[in-house]
């Protein structure tokens, strides 16, 4: 099973989270993109763009935070965080 946790912060606090599962075979990286956009669409949030800090942030630690210069437009938060906290 994989699953994923977004989390929205403002001000050093958590204001949302979802959990995505996804038992599908699809390979690591279809299945973060999906649980992604998952977890925007829960969330009412536009899908960020992923910028190089955000890949090497996933890479080296399945976590990553996205930012206000990752969506296109204005967020009414501090980050989204996603982060990897199952996986087979």
């Amino acid at each position: 099973m994989f699953r994923m946790w977004g989390k929205v912060f403002k001000d050093n606090r958590m204001r949302a989270d979802r959990v995505v599962c996804d038992d599908s075979d699809a390979n690591r990286t279809r299945k973060v993109y999906a649980a992604l956009e998952e977890i925007c669409r829960e969330l009412d949030l536009g899908v960020p763009l992923w910028l190089d800090q955000n890949i090497t942030d996933f890479k080296r630690v399945s976590r990553t935070r996205f930012k206000q210069d990752s969506f296109i437009e204005h967020i009414d938060f501090d980050y989204l965080e996603i982060q990897v906290i199952e996986e087979d």
